[in-house]
């Protein structure tokens, strides 16, 4: 359970490391209360969401792997996409209300 918990945070953090950079310009146009409870908020959505985003995402791979002997490679790499592809961070924009959540897949094809 600790190494979950370990390695949620550290996703956590590289997450936000990489996104800080594009969102600091309109991260500048919020109050500092805002951006303290958005920033918590992603921090504790992010360790109660990741671990069911990656149940779903190990169990898909488990559905992919007999998707692959049924009906073959094409099929079971869609089941594994859309079990593993989306959101896998809360982000500040998300608990603002800027972005949106994919738990399945993502539609737009972004990653």
């Amino acid at each position: 359970m600790r190494q979950m918990v370990a390695y949620g945070i550290a996703l956590l953090l590289i997450g936000h490391s990489t996104q800080s950079l594009a969102a600091s310009e309109s991260a500048r146009q919020h109050s500092t209360l805002r951006q303290v409870g958005t920033g918590v908020g992603s921090a504790i959505g992010t360790v109660v969401y990741f671990p069911f985003k990656a149940t779903f995402c190990i169990l898909g791979g488990l559905a992919s792997g007999v998707t692959l002997m049924v009906a073959g490679s094409e099929q079971a790499g869609r089941v594994a996409n859309t079990a593993c592809r989306g959101t896998w961070t809360i982000t500040p924009a998300i608990v603002a209300g800027e972005e949106p959540v994919w738990f399945v897949g993502n539609p737009s094809g972004r990653q």
